[in-house]
Order: structure tokens, then C-alpha cells, then sequence
């Protein structure tokens, strides 16, 4: 069983818009594998560097070295999304950063857990545009994993996701529900869970014409907007903002530990 555990990564890892925890901050899918690592390893060491908003080239120059030097012996790194959206996406240049952060984590000789998204189609046309890029994004990560012999969460085609009740209204981000399954899935990946987290808690019932307008307007001007603002000044999300972890520490309290299935 690991008993130092990284995780790296955007607002995805970060834990963006999950129920607030210790210290004011967010907790997040990574906190909750955490806690639920140290039921079975007391004294588990955690880190988190996550930042919302950074590209893969990003987290490799910045937080992938702090990793290394933390020497951990399990690793989480989840990036490549906030690329895919950008209109200068160039999937090589991801891909070959993405390798070269694994392959300086698995020269440390910690356990890698990389991740494949899901695809956006399913859920909103708009960021449908991306699923391609996510598609051959995976099918990267896929490849690197199978050369460094990384574990793999993959979300792509997972149902369960489908549901609006594990997204947050920015369509972006996951909702804490959505966190605590994110959370299974690694477990599962770990060993420490089953693939029930695959299946929807009930049938998603679609909404009307009128409703999805309606709710389509909101979503404009609350999140397109403002992201696409900061896309066109050359902003992030994560500009001024420092890792809620950075060096080793307790993980979460136990209360955000996940069952066992």
C-alpha cells in the first residue's frame, strides 16, 4: 500500500466547486482518494500541486519537478482538457509533454495513474466541437501509459457521467457528487473499488425545448462569457493562484473518505 501520495493536475485535481473542507478550501475527487487511502495506510503523507487552469506544458515545467522532489510513491496526474479547448491545440505538443512528465514521476519509481476524459458530445453540442481532440488525446495517453506502465482511469463512454447531478451549472466542473465518483473510479483503479461507479443512479430524462434554451442562455453569460474574456486577454483562471497543498501533509479528515463499494 502507498503511503506518499501526489496529485497533479488543473481544477479538475484542484477540486473546483466541491463541498468546502479544512482551511476553507475545496476538497475534490484527489482529497477524497486520500482519505480513503489512509484509512487503510495510517500516516499517509499527501500533497495536492493542482491549479485550475494550467496546460500540460505548465504543470510539467512547474509542478512535476516539486513532485520529484517530494519522492512519493504514488502519483495522480490529470491534464490536457484546458489544451483541447484552446484554438492553437496542437496535439503533439501535449502529447510530448505529457510523456516527459511521466517519464521523469516513473523515474522516481512511484505508481502513475493517468486519465482519459469523457467525451463531451454526449452532454452539450458546444463542447462537443472538442471531442475529437479529446478522443485522439486519449488514445495518447493510452500509448504513453503502456510504455511506463502507468495505471489508466478512463471516463470516456462512462454513462454515469451523463447525469446533470455530478456536474456543477458551469457545465464545466464537476458537481461534489461527481467528485466523490471520480473518486470511485480511481479507487476502482486501485484496486480498492469495483466499476459499479459505471452505472447511472437513474435515467436521465431529457428536458424540453423551451428549458434547454433557457438554460443554454444562463450558461452563456455566467461561464461562456467570462472564460472566453479571459481567453482573449490572455488570462487564466489560475493566474495568482498557488497550490492548496504543496508540501506533505494529512490528508483530509475522515469524513470525506468513500465507502468501498
Amino acid at each position: 500500500m502507498w503511503s506518499r501520495y501526489v496529485a497533479l493536475g488543473d481544477s479538475f485535481t484542484e477540486g473546483l466547486m466541491d463541498v468546502t473542507g479544512p482551511a476553507g478550501r475545496r476538497v475534490g475527487w484527489a482529497d477524497r482518494v486520500a482519505a480513503t487511502l489512509a484509512r487503510r495506510s495510517p500516516g499517509l503523507a499527501y500533497a495536492n500541486l493542482a491549479v485550475r487552469g494550467k496546460l500540460i506544458g505548465q504543470v510539467l515545467d512547474d509542478q512535476v519537478p516539486a513532485a520529484c522532489a517530494l519522492q512519493p510513491d504514488l502519483v495522480t496526474l490529470a491534464a490536457g482538457v484546458n489544451d483541447a479547448l484552446r484554438r492553437s491545440y496542437d496535439l503533439h505538443a501535449s502529447a510530448t509533454a505529457l510523456e516527459n512528465a511521466v517519464r521523469a514521476l516513473r523515474g522516481t519509481g512511484a505508481d502513475v495513474v493517468l486519465f482519459c476524459f469523457g467525451d463531451p458530445s454526449r452532454r452539450s453540442s458546444v463542447m462537443g466541437s472538442v471531442s475529437g481532440r479529446i478522443a485522439r488525446a486519449n488514445d495518447a495517453t493510452k500509448a504513453i501509459a503502456a510504455v511506463y506502465g502507468c495505471r489508466v482511469v478512463d471516463f470516456w463512454g462512462a454513462a454515469a457521467f451523463d447525469d446533470d447531478v455530478y456536474w456543477d451549472e458551469d457545465r464545466l466542473h464537476l458537481s461534489p457528487q461527481g467528485h466523490e465518483l471520480a473518486a470511485r473510479a480511481v479507487l476502482e483503479e486501485l484496486g480498492l473499488g469495483s466499476d459499479s461507479w459505471r452505472t447511472p443512479i437513474h435515467p436521465g430524462i431529457p428536458a424540453s425545448a423551451l428549458a434547454r434554451a433557457s438554460g443554454h442562455a444562463a450558461w452563456v453569460g455566467r461561464h461562456f462569457g467570462p472564460w472566453l474574456g479571459r481567453r482573449l486577454r490572455g488570462r487564466s483562471s489560475g493566474d495568482g493562484v498557488e497550490a492548496k497543498q504543496p508540501a506533505w501533509g494529512p490528508p483530509p479528515p475522515d469524513a470525506y473518505a468513500v465507502d468501498r463499494p
